[in-house]
């Protein structure tokens, strides 16, 4: 009768220093990314009027605040009635006092729903537009 052999079990692998190294670089990497900042863009923070308000006169103005400085030479705001026409004073001024404060001018007008349109570009380099209401009541 024939002695049977039982084969050896076989070890685990085990890992070299070189892939410890490598696996824990990986995960520190990885670890990092996770834990980065999103980059930010410019944020309207408030607007006066404020999105939705209904006023019982016009406003001579329109302001808009954001989170961000803003690059004066690429940042517009408009305010546009319901037909359609351009009604601001087409003055767009980023605060010389306060460079995330952006505002236009606007001549007496009437009742009505007016869109404000904005487009600005933050000194991050990020453009941002987006537009918003506000009703002016009949007296």
């Amino acid at each position: 009768m024939s002695r049977s052999t039982i084969p050896p079990t076989p070890r685990p692998a085990r890992w070299t220093r070189r892939a410890r190294v490598g696996a824990l670089a990986a995960l520190l990497w990885a670890a990092g990314l996770a834990g980065a900042p999103a980059e930010a863009h410019a944020v309207l923070v408030r607007s006066s009027p404020s999105h939705r308000a209904v006023l019982g006169q016009g406003p001579d103005q329109v302001q808009l605040w954001f989170n961000e400085r803003l690059e004066a030479a690429y940042s517009t705001v408009s305010v546009w009635n319901e037909a359609g026409a351009q009604i601001d004073g087409r003055d767009v001024l980023v605060g010389p006092d306060d460079p995330k404060r952006l505002s236009v001018s606007l001549p007496a007008h009437g009742p009505g729903i007016y869109t404000v349109k904005y487009r600005v570009l933050s000194v991050d380099g990020h453009v941002v537009d987006s537009v918003f209401t506000f009703t002016v009541r009949r007296p």
